[in-house]
């Protein structure tokens, strides 16, 4: 009865609740601004929708509910999926190169495009490719454009998203072998999840990554191959891949000439 015996107040109150602005905003409106009707609180207001006052009001938030859910993508069942727990022993005690995980960092919401990153699990070799439209053909002409320059690709963890839905398509075309982490369990790839703090560092969150340009994000690439690492007695990745490819060449020769 606060906000429907007061004509002003109940003007407001609706004029606010039809503009969607919520109960606890409206009140918490009015005490910000050291408004006369400083004392109704969000309780009140919900009262008076509720009451016989507020059912056009009621009728408004209901249909805005209802129009929210119908807008929500109807996600199509994941058929296929190979989950981290069945990734073979060599994988997770990183024995080999060639077994990496992916990610995506995004743009921000008045932003485009997004950045995919995949960091190899041994040498922890980085590569960084920008994507301006986000669809699951262009995500699979990125990846062919690693693997050009990452031949040693045998595997790939990521999460469940969702341009990550043809993963059988990916996988045969690129000759790889695909695991998911578990849903909501990100941490599960926490190599490439420790990458893109570093990355942050240059690309923060909300940025626009259509503003960053193809020799910025190589350049990018470029000084995460170059840091010293801890974990590599402070070599940089590109030298552990480098001295990797180096033996791989030597095998190579001397299978060739039998000695």
């Amino acid at each position: 009865m606060r906000v429907a015996q007061n004509q002003a107040l109940q003007k407001y109150v609706e004029s606010e609740l039809y503009r969607d602005q919520s109960p606890a905003a409206i009140a918490g409106r009015l005490r910000a601004q050291r408004s006369k009707f400083w004392y109704v609180s969000k309780d009140s207001i919900y009262r008076y929708i509720q009451s016989v006052y507020g059912r056009r009001i009621e009728y408004h938030r209901n249909q805005l509910r209802k129009r929210r859910h119908r807008t929500r993508p109807k996600s199509k069942p994941w058929n296929d999926r190979v989950f981290i727990n069945m990734r073979p022993k060599g994988i997770n005690t990183r024995r080999m190169v060639g077994d990496a995980e992916g990610d995506f960092i995004v743009s921000g919401r008045s932003g485009k495009g997004i950045l995919l990153v995949v960091v190899d699990r041994k040498t922890r070799l980085t590569f960084l490719e920008l994507i301006l439209k986000s669809s699951q053909a262009e995500v699979t002409k990125a990846c062919l454009r690693i693997k050009q320059r990452y031949p040693e690709w045998r595997s790939l963890t990521v999460d469940n998203d969702i341009l990550f839905q043809h993963h059988s398509e990916l996988a045969r075309g690129l000759g790889i072998k695909i695991y998911f982490c578990f849903p909501g369990h990100a941490w599960e790839k926490g190599q490439v999840e420790n990458t893109n703090r570093y990355i942050r560092r240059y690309i923060p969150k909300g940025s626009n990554l259509s503003r960053y340009s193809k020799t910025e994000i190589r350049n990018l690439e470029a000084w995460l191959n170059r840091r010293f690492l801890k974990i590599l007695n402070y070599a940089t990745p590109q030298e552990v891949m480098n001295e990797h490819r180096k033996r791989k060449q030597r095998r190579s020769a001397v299978r060739k000439t039998g000695h």
